[in-house]
């Protein structure tokens, strides 16, 4: 427990409450306080610092409203920072009573439907007795060549060669990253970006850097002053439908990062698993800077997540790297999940799948623009989710923990901001998380609600 006996309130500096809310938030920031680390119990506080009980009672409540501290029955006072808003929430809660928005996944069943109709048929797939065997780490030969078939309108051209195939997109990640950095190297990426790529760069010992974003995505000039300032190995993007902001670069924009790459021989890495939900999106960076990019795509965002079927298609120099790190990771995708998913593709099935989840996603829009009318947010025409940016007092961590305890659950802005970049006051809501639409409806009641509340309802550590 860290002393703050050398804490002096300035005469001219306001509210005692507020300057030692200021103290403690920038001792988190800088590090000297670490998450999970205890405050001194509140009368112990207003005796070290000889004020009143009142004065460190509104000071420990301004650091609840701004996610910096927890009180919980117990245990006391204790610094969140992020160590649990980055923890990497995979699975919807089922708790009853809440709605949870916090996990992206499909909004309609129409994958378990189509599951049943085809799986009784299996056994008559001259490819059924290949299930029982082993495979190349980068998969099976007739899963790549469907996925190249898949893929040629994207990348303009079909090389199954260039494909290794993975159990999801984020597996694809692991072995593409594994593949590209060694320990110590700097990645770069949007300010606040995927976070399951903040917590494969804490694994695999990689530096991620944040990059200033705008409207538009990613902003050339940052990548240009952070490319000269830390050398970085590669650059991370999800160009389409941003997670968590919902941004689509703008061709434009791709061009730009496309010229920086070049210059700076940096390895782009595009994530562009929400591509299917974008009508008429701008070209991938795997076709206008195809030498130097590892495109990287999958089904849980458009089909179901638990297919588990992901695709890494990189520059033929480093597939067999890639591959290599697939071998170690679990061998190679098991093939019933790579049978399943080559059939929906081969039938056309898959494209039947997106096509209505694009439809629901464009109904469940409309109940987002209804119910957020007059307040700042940013989607897509069929984006699984929106970016909601919060209207003042509100902190994000403060927004979620109270949206949570009226029974909607969304994820607080500080779990995608990398490392100690400040992030905005905003939550990512995930509409196709929602079992309904009606359950939508009534949890984007509820956030307007809490919007609207502000601090009367941020709970008090009285």
């Amino acid at each position: 427990m860290q002393s703050f006996n050398d804490f002096t309130p300035a005469h001219d500096g306001g509210a005692i409450y507020q300057q030692l809310a200021d103290e403690i938030e920038r001792r988190v920031t800088v590090g000297q306080l670490k998450p999970g680390e205890h405050l001194p119990p509140q009368r112990e506080f207003a005796r070290i610092l000889g004020v009143n009980l009142t004065t460190i009672t509104r000071a420990f409540a301004t650091l609840q409203r701004r996610g910096v501290v927890a009180s919980r029955p117990g245990r006391g006072s204790v610094v969140t920072g992020l160590a649990e808003e980055l923890a990497f929430v995979s699975a919807p809660e089922r708790e009853p009573g809440l709605i949870d928005l916090s996990v992206n996944r499909p909004a309609t069943t129409d994958y378990l439907e189509a599951l049943a109709r085809f799986l009784p048929k299996l056994p008559k797939d001259p490819r059924y007795a290949d299930l029982q065997d082993f495979h190349a780490p980068e998969g099976p030969s007739w899963a790549r060549e469907a996925v190249a078939t898949w893929l040629e309108p994207v990348l303009g051209e079909r090389d199954p060669g260039r494909i290794v195939i993975a159990q999801g997109a984020q597996s694809a990640l692991s072995s593409v990253f594994g593949a590209i950095a060694r320990p110590g190297d700097v990645v770069l990426a949007d300010a606040v970006t995927y976070q399951g790529m903040t917590a494969l760069c804490r694994t695999l010992n990689l530096v991620l850097q944040p990059v200033e974003m705008d409207q538009d995505g990613l902003r050339p000039d940052a990548l240009e002053n952070a490319c000269n300032e830390h050398r970085p190995r590669a650059l991370f993007v999800v160009p389409c439908l941003q997670n968590p902001t919902a941004i689509t670069m703008t061709l434009e924009r791709r061009g730009h990062i496309s010229e920086i790459a070049r210059r700076h021989d940096l390895l782009i890495v595009e994530d562009d698993v929400y591509r299917p939900l974008v009508s008429d999106a701008p070209p991938a960076f795997a076709r206008i800077c195809p030498e130097r990019t590892v495109y990287v795509t999958g089904m849980s965002k458009t089909v179901a997540p638990g297919l588990r079927f992901g695709v890494a298609i990189a520059p033929t120099a480093l597939v067999g790297d890639i591959a290599a790190m697939q071998r170690v990771a679990c061998w190679s995708i098991a093939p019933l999940t790579a049978l399943v998913a080559t059939r929906l593709i081969e039938d056309g099935t898959l494209d039947q799948i997106v096509a209505a989840q694009t439809g629901e996603l464009r109904a469940r829009q409309l109940l987002l623009q209804e119910a957020l009318a007059g307040f700042d947010f940013q989607s897509g025409e069929a984006s699984p989710h929106a970016w909601i940016k919060l209207p003042s007092p509100w902190r994000a961590n403060a927004f979620a923990a109270v949206a949570r305890t009226q029974g909607v659950a969304v994820m607080a802005a500080e779990a995608f901001a990398i490392g100690q970049h400040a992030a905005p006051h905003a939550v990512r809501v995930n509409l196709a998380a929602a079992r309904s639409r009606s359950d939508l409806q009534r949890a984007l009641e509820v956030l307007v609600q809490v919007m609207k509340s502000g601090e009367r309802h941020v709970p008090s550590l009285v």
